[in-house]
């Protein structure tokens, strides 16, 4: 069992391109599901597999009070598993079906409101340190391009084209996306390289962009633990790298932006995905028309 687990890993790194953080989610849910045979089960081979342990596991998943969203993880990494194992030979029949998907409630992604992100930006514009000056490139550039925490934290100098004014990043399956900088995401940056980076450098052969207090490239932990401090600062509950992803679409559709050029900047393999980002720029166009229109006011008044 073990063998044919360390064969669909090798398949989806090396054939498939998945990305680190996804090899290591599929890993650990597999060998949930593995263990969960073996002991719970009793079996000792892939093809002992039955629908009725099947259904089995995913009552043992809702059992142990795991949100939603995750068992839909858990149980699409086993399906995978079995189609795999179904395409190699291991199994002879076609079993994924019976590994059923909880419906997932599509909960709205938490974005900030313009004066929000205003003010956060001013608040971080205060600290003229080479820290700050970093935090403020940093924050302006996740805010600018929407890109993930992981992504940021890899960039190089090499990926910062001032005179095409674009980022380069490298997303999830080692897919390459251009996102353009504005001009304030510009300046930020530039200071920063120009400014704050040569006092935070320790090793002249480090191109890394964004540097800790001891030269080394920031971690997504240090990343994460940055804006976390600013959003306390700013009074902004629950700050993270992603809430600023989660803003840049809301913004992009609030603007005008077309749909399909969100998805590329995001690199969403689905148009599906980036979709959910459509209904918070309604509802919130929907809020401010409530609040603004006369008629509208006037109705909710004699209601």
């Amino acid at each position: 069992m073990d063998e044919h687990l360390r064969q669909f890993l090798h398949y989806i790194e090396y054939e498939r391109g998945y990305a680190a953080n996804t090899l290591s989610a599929y890993q650990s849910d597999l060998e949930q599901f593995r263990d969960y045979l073996k002991e719970g089960e009793g079996m000792t081979r892939w093809g002992e597999l039955s629908a009725t342990c099947l259904e089995s596991y995913v009552e043992m998943l809702q059992q142990k009070q795991y949100s939603t969203s995750t068992v839909a993880r858990k149980v699409a990494a086993g399906r995978s598993f079995l189609n795999f194992l179904y395409a190699e030979g291991v199994l002879s029949t076609d079993l994924s079906e019976w590994l059923q998907q909880p419906k997932v409630g599509r909960r709205l992604p938490h974005t900030l409101t313009q004066e929000q992100i205003t003010h956060l930006m001013e608040l971080v514009s205060e600290d003229e340190t080479p820290l700050g000056l970093r935090d403020r490139a940093l924050l302006e550039i996740l805010y600018a391009t929407g890109i993930r925490a992981t992504e940021a934290a890899v960039l190089t100098l090499g990926d910062i084209d001032f005179e095409g004014s674009t980022l380069r990043c490298m997303g999830k399956g080692s897919k390459e996306r251009i996102i353009p900088l504005h001009r304030v995401a510009r300046a930020a940056l530039r200071r920063y390289i120009e400014e704050s980076r040569p006092f935070l450098l320790r090793d002249t052969q480090e191109q890394t962009l964004f540097l800790n207090h001891s030269g080394h490239p920031l971690t997504r932990q240090g990343l994460w633990y940055i804006i976390q401090q600013y959003g306390q600062a700013a009074e902004i509950d629950g700050l993270t790298p992603h809430t600023l992803r989660h803003t840049f679409a809301t913004h992009l559709l609030d603007g005008g932006a077309d749909l399909r050029e969100v998805q590329q900047f995001l690199g969403h393999a689905s148009i599906s995905t980036t979709q959910i980002y459509t209904e918070v720029s309604k509802r919130r166009k929907r809020s401010a028309y409530d609040q603004a229109h006369p008629r509208a006011f006037q109705a909710t008044e004699e209601t």
